[in-house]
């Protein structure tokens, strides 16, 4: 819905004579962001800590995690949609594993076998409803066991209900069918060919990406545990020089993701870009993404709470009833960047967990940008269904724990 709208406005300005970037707005935030820590020095403190707390409690987590999730990937592809068409009755728990690892991948590769008559309409309910889309990367990165109880719970879901569906509708129902087609192989000659023709500040600027993880990774371990870690700097250790590492390295970060562009040459399995880029390259990418909505997230508590006063918290329980209602309608916006949003509220403690399940069960994460280009009645009827055990889960744990 994000690009849909962003896609409306850039032809509209192009229909009154203006060009508008494919990246202008990305740039536009960063204009934003500078326009903020320009503006005094309250706001400019909540920008830069905003900015910090995301490199060093989420970003160099997710880095990680993608790098292992990415390799994993690599190492064990195979034509999983042929697999899953033998599978038959294990349809539905095999999209429902897919669906429920980090990331969107494993949902995407679902809805394309799905689209090449491959697997059920099942199997499309149960991949949608157990992704949480790359919100589940900063919620293991900072509260792993929730994480991964959500994921174990989308995975339970997700299997119930695509039999439900499939029992319902037999496996036929809505069945897909475009062919068979492969997106063509990328190679690693072409990969290192493509990387070394980049330009030499793309380059440069990734090498730096990543130098700094690895003692992002330290420092931020020292974050988690609340710990004191600026004594490791020696001399500096007075100059706040952890939080100044954040704040850099989370620049980096934001200023790589608003000069970004997309590589459509080649398109790997998932239906990203994975095929063309290199692991490194798919985890400064992808991580860069997580980063920007993740900073965004931490401004938008904090600013609102400056805001407000302080009393965000007051406001937020007497509406409390609908919070999760409200979450749920944020998981049908297409796309990542709004889910991540979400998981920040709930980690800041702004919203409460009944909020964060529904909203995982109901977000479809990026799986749901080639649902609707391919199969926009399924991918619309898979999102209704998803809406079921979302707002049953949701408020049976609002009602009974909160």
């Amino acid at each position: 819905m994000t690009e849909l709208v962003l896609k409306t406005g850039r032809q509209a300005l192009r229909w009154v004579g203006i060009e508008w970037p494919a990246n202008g707005w990305r740039m536009l935030v960063m204009a934003i962001l500078a326009a903020l820590a320009l503006s005094g020095p309250e706001v400019r403190e909540i920008v830069f800590t905003s900015i910090s707390d995301a490199y060093l409690q989420v970003t160099v987590f997710v880095a990680a995690t993608l790098a292992l999730v990415y390799a994993f990937e690599t190492a064990f592809r195979f034509d999983l949609g042929q697999a899953m068409a033998r599978a038959r009755y294990f349809q539905a728990p095999i999209a429902s594993f897919l669906g429920a690892l980090p990331g969107c991948g494993g949902a995407i590769i679902v809805v394309t076998q799905y689209t090449r008559g491959l697997v059920s309409f099942g199997s499309v309910v149960s991949v949608l409803i157990a992704t949480m889309g790359d919100a589940a990367f900063l919620l293991i990165a900072r509260e792993p066991m929730t994480g991964l109880t959500i994921m174990a719970m989308g995975f339970t879901i997700g299997s119930v209900s695509g039999w439900l569906v499939d029992w319902i509708h037999g496996t036929q129902f809505m069945r897909g069918g475009g062919g068979d087609e492969k997106a063509p192989a990328c190679t690693d000659p072409v990969r290192r060919e493509i990387t070394a023709n980049a330009p030499w500040t793309t380059r440069i600027t990734n090498n730096i990406w990543l130098y700094l993880v690895a003692p992002g990774v330290v420092l931020g371990l020292f974050v988690a545990t609340q710990a004191n870690s600026d004594w490791l700097f020696g001399p500096l250790s007075g100059f706040e020089p952890t939080r100044w590492f954040g704040v850099l390295a989370g620049i980096l970060c934001l200023v790589m993701w608003s000069s970004g562009k997309s590589e459509k040459a080649y398109m790997g399995q998932s239906g990203k870009d994975e095929g063309v880029l290199t692991l490194a390259e798919r985890v400064i990418k992808d991580t860069n993404f997580v980063t920007s909505w993740v900073v965004l997230g931490f401004l938008t508590y904090e600013l609102g709470t400056y805001l407000a006063g302080g009393g965000i918290e007051s406001l937020l329980q007497v509406w409390a009833p609908f919070v999760p209602l409200m979450a749920i309608l944020v998981g049908f916006i297409p796309g990542c960047g709004p889910q991540i949003v979400v998981t920040t509220l709930y980690l800041s403690g702004a919203i409460p967990l009944s909020a964060q399940f529904g909203n995982a069960i109901a977000n479809d994460g990026d799986a749901l940008f080639p649902a609707i280009a391919l199969a926009p009645r399924a991918a619309f009827l898979a999102t209704l269904y998803s809406a079921v055990p979302a707002l049953l889960i949701g408020y049976a744990w609002f009602f009974l724990f909160e």
